[in-house]
This record gives structure tokens, sequence and C-alpha cells, in this order.
């Protein structure tokens, strides 16, 4: 991310200088939503921005009790940049959380986490720097209803780009019959892809507040796109990841459309994914790279991604964090659910990208999604990481044939793991296998995240009864 502020002399002089009237404080809360407080710049003095901004953490999932609310807001002036959806002139600035009983940032602070995380791998003596690039998919529709009761559930969504709306008969326009049919999206060209203006806007403004793009399409599913930002360092690309989650949102919003990053909205159609390329750097070397290694990697990298493919199912939790994660994790639907790697293979859950070379060497775990909170998500996949390095953890591969097509008995016969098929099992794979977070996530930490996500997620999904559930038991 462009940086537009480097202290606090440059964030007045760039607020007078673009007439702000307001400041924006940014947060990020332990389900990964962004939150915001807004403040008059009037209000913003020195003091309250080296001293922090209270605020009441009881209102939050999974955060403090009501008793030990107050909290404070630490702002990082260096992440500051104009709000490009505001009325009134308006300037953004991400925020850390600071825990005032223990004089300390606070343990479930997402963005702390990921930024301890990241000293952590300095401390370690491995590498010096981590580069993670994020390709969050995503989803945009015209029409989307819910009704979530005790006697009647239902949800409908609508795209003009939905085999469904076949032979729909429009009252202000016609039907066009252009339509990416189910997965026949990738890289369709218009009138098939609908969206191919709407993602331009969505890059022009994303450019706008710092983020440098590079690629824009289509993806394969209905309604579906991305967005390629260039990578950065584990905090700002995390913090990269928050931004460019709200730009598309909002730019979808204001042009009458509704965008989401669920991983799996539509049934029997392709999920949303997000890709993680991650590389290890130390003294501006590339430590992932080896010319004579396989396709090029270096035997760290080997290590890297065995310690990652052995504790995926406990970062599944993580990367993986909600109930509907999983409806995309199943066979046929280009989702990477069997615990392997592979050059060039997007089957497989780890991918080494064509062409690396000694500064583009990296790896891609395929397996994460937009539902995780991205700090959380980002360290858990680095602390596993450092984990296989350390002591030099191999997966099963690589494996270089197409592995969609085996079937599960050739997935056991092979002995390759396969990730969680529940958000109940990620968890439970968690709270036995997570030595390797220790150093960073805290025992409050840990229980108090899985918790959260048994009591807003697991168990409220599991005591309610499907359509299909009728479809299948009514008579029974």
């Amino acid at each position: 991310m462009a940086k537009f502020v480097k202290d606090l002399k440059e964030f007045y002089s760039f607020c007078e200088k673009n007439e702000v009237e307001f400041v924006d404080f940014r947060f990020t809360s332990f389900d990964g939503a962004w939150n915001h407080l807004t403040y008059t710049l009037h209000s913003v003095t020195n003091e309250l921005l080296e001293n922090g901004i209270p605020f009441d953490a009881s209102s939050y999932k999974g955060w403090q009790p009501i008793e030990k609310s107050d909290m404070i807001l630490k702002p990082d002036i260096t992440t500051a940049f104009l709000d490009p959806f505001t009325s009134d002139n308006t300037i953004i600035v991400i925020c850390d959380i600071y825990d005032v009983y223990k004089n300390d940032f606070y343990e479930k602070c997402p963005r702390t986490i990921a930024k301890k995380a990241q000293e952590f791998l300095k401390q370690s003596g491995i590498a010096d720097e981590i580069f993670i690039g994020a390709e969050n998919e995503f989803f945009v529709f015209d029409d989307v209803k819910i009704i979530d009761s005790m006697h009647y559930a239902m949800y409908q969504i609508d795209s003009e780009e939905g085999e469904w709306n076949d032979a729909k008969n429009y009252d202000d326009s016609y039907n066009s019959a252009h339509r990416p049919r189910r997965k026949g999206g990738y890289t369709a060209i218009m009138p098939v892809d609908s969206m191919q203006d709407l993602r331009a806007e969505m890059v022009q403004v994303l450019q706008r507040v710092g983020l440098e793009c590079f690629v824009h399409h289509h993806e394969g599913a209905q309604g579906q796109g991305e967005i390629g930002v260039k990578f950065d360092n584990l905090v700002q690309a995390a913090d990269n990841v928050q931004i460019y989650k709200y730009v598309v949102k909002m730019v979808a919003h204001l042009n009458g459309k509704t965008a989401t990053f669920m991983p799996k909205p539509l049934h029997l159609d392709n999920g949303s994914g997000m890709h993680v390329h991650m590389s290890l750097f130390k003294d501006g070397v590339n430590l992932f790279y080896d010319e004579k290694g396989y396709s090029k990697l270096s035997q760290t990298a080997i290590h890297f991604i065995g310690g990652v493919l052995r504790h995926a199912k406990s970062v599944a939790a993580f990367s993986n964090a909600t109930t509907n994660s999983y409806k995309r994790l199943i066979p046929g639907f280009e989702a990477p659910s069997i615990l392997t790697y592979s050059c060039q293979n997007r089957s497989a859950s780890c991918r080494v990208p064509y062409g690396i070379g000694k500064n583009s060497a990296r790896v891609e775990m395929r397996f994460p999604d937009s539902s995780s909170n991205v700090y959380l998500c980002f360290a858990s996949l680095l602390l596993a990481g450092i984990d296989g390095v350390k002591n030099k953890l191999l997966a099963a591969g690589p494996m270089d044939e197409n592995l969609f097509k085996l079937s599960l008995d050739e997935i056991r016969e092979k002995g390759i793991e396969q990730m969680p098929h529940t958000l109940r099992s990620a968890l439970e794979n968690m709270l036995k296998d997570n030595a390797y977070l220790r150093p960073i996530f805290s025992e409050v930490c840990i229980q108090d995240y899985q918790r959260m996500k048994f009591k807003n997620q697991v168990w409220p999904i599991e005591q309610r009864p499907t359509a299909y559930e009728f479809k299948t038991t009514y008579s029974c």
C-alpha cells in the first residue's frame, strides 16, 4: 500500500491540503469485520492520537465482558488515506487495540497478533521479512433476499449472469442470453462478462487509495470476479485485504448491485477463495529459490510447505473460518481440499506458480477464503510454516496429476490427508494441534476464538433444518 502520511506533521498537512472534516478510525474485530469510529478533525489532537481513543470492547463477539469493557484504539498514522466514498472529506486511519487492564497491546487484537507473528519471524533467525500476495475472489449480484425465522427460511439470489434467467422477460430491456453458465466464466469477454466496467471502476478506486492493482478478470462462476493487488509484508497485506473488500462492496453498492466475499453462495457453481502467495526473504535474498530444487524451490520452501500442510487441519479454523467455507471445499468445484503440493497444478492445496525466479519464487496456498479474519489467517499460515522450517517437516508430494479425478479410496491409498469437512472439525483440530501457534496466540485467545465460532457459527447452523433435509427426510 502506498503511504500518504509518514508522521503527525504530514498527517495534519495532508488533512489541510485535502480539506478533511472527519477522521475515521478503523479496526478489525475478532470475527474479522472492519469497524469504525468517526471524529471531527478539530477534536483529533496530538494527545488523542498518541494516547488513543477509548471504546467499548464488550460490544464485539469474543472480546471483553461488560465489567471490563474499556479498551483503547491506537491509531497507526502511517495507514492514513482518504475515504473515496463519503460525502464529506474523511480520512481513514487503521488502529491497533490496547488493553488498559494489562498495559499492553490486546492479546485478541487481530492486527497486533499479525504484527507479533511478523516480529517472531525476525526473532527466529529464519528470515527478516515475509511477503504475501492475496487473491480475493468475490461475487456481484443484482438482488439478494434472506429470511431466517423459526418456521420459514429462504434465500434468493439474482444476477443478470445467472442461467436461471434464460427465459426471463425484462420490463425495461431484453434478454440477451449471453451468460457464463456454470463454471464457464473464467476470463470471459463482454457481453458474457457483464462486469468489465464495474471491476475497472473498482480498480481505479483501489489505486486512488494506494493499492497497486495489476489485473482484473471474470472468474469461473456466474457473477464472479477477481482483482489482482500487489503483494506486501504480512501486516500491510492484511490491511490491503480489508481495504480491498471495503472498496469492492462500496463500488458495487453505489452501482445498484451487491458484492460478497462469501465462499459458496451458489449451489452447483464454483466458490470464492483467497489464494495466499507467500515467500520469505533474508538480507534481501529470497529464501524460497533454488535453481536445482523441485520447480526451483529451496528446501526452506519445501519445509515451509510441510509445516503449513502438516498443520492445515488446525490452520483451517482461521483460514476457512465459517461453516460456509466447507461448502466450497468439496470435490468437483476446483476447490483444493487435498493436502499436497505441486508445480502449476491448481488441484493441489499448495501450488508452485510457473516461471518463478530469484525474486518471484513463492508458494501459493489455495485453500483459504475471504470469510477469514485475514490477520489471523496470515499469522497462522506463517507460524505453521515457521514450524515446518524449524523441524524440517515434509508434506505429501509433490503430486503433478489431476487430484480432482481421484476417488476417496485412491486418496486414502496414497496416504494423503484432506482438509476438514466442517468448521467444527477444524476447530477441534485447532484445539488439539496448537503448539505451533503458542509463541503468538495466547491460551485466552485460542479458547475465546473457538467459543466465538461455536456460538456464532457451528451451533446455529447445526440446529437449523434445511430445505434439502425436508426434501429427503420429511416422508421418513
